[in-house]
């Protein structure tokens, strides 16, 4: 059977689109579309990679939203202080879970973020 390899593209509608891109690249490091092909995308590492739907009350991106987006971060404390010093709001979840650790914040248009240290075996590419 043939299968994806991974996430070729996440979009999603705003506003400001210009703005929102700008935002991602300078606080997450996330290099915005270019405007020709030749430009190039930006390249994740690889990794694991949740994709998983949820009830619409189960949180995840806002009461109004039906998304929200996780983002593998090799030292969290590192990407918070980060975040926190640029002025933005993030919440570092208490609790460490088997797979990891997470915080959660918000883009300007309300989108909500989720970052991810993984631990334990998601650090393990599984065979097959």
């Amino acid at each position: 059977m043939e299968k994806v390899t991974g996430i070729g593209g996440f979009f999603f509608a705003s506003d400001d689109p210009e703005a929102l891109a700008e935002w991602y690249e300078r606080h997450l490091g996330i290099r915005k579309p270019g405007k020709e092909y030749a430009d190039g995308s930006w390249w994740q590492d690889e990794g694991p990679t949740v994709f998983g739907a949820h009830a619409r009350d189960a949180g995840g991106g806002g009461k109004d939203r039906s998304w929200s987006i996780n983002f593998r971060v090799r030292d969290l404390d590192a990407m918070v202080a980060q975040l926190r010093a640029a002025g933005i709001t993030v919440e570092v979840e208490s609790t460490v879970y088997p797979n990891g650790r997470f915080a959660h914040l918000k883009d300007p248009d309300g989108n909500g973020i989720e970052l991810w240290e993984p631990d334990g075996t998601d650090l393990q590419r599984p065979a097959g």
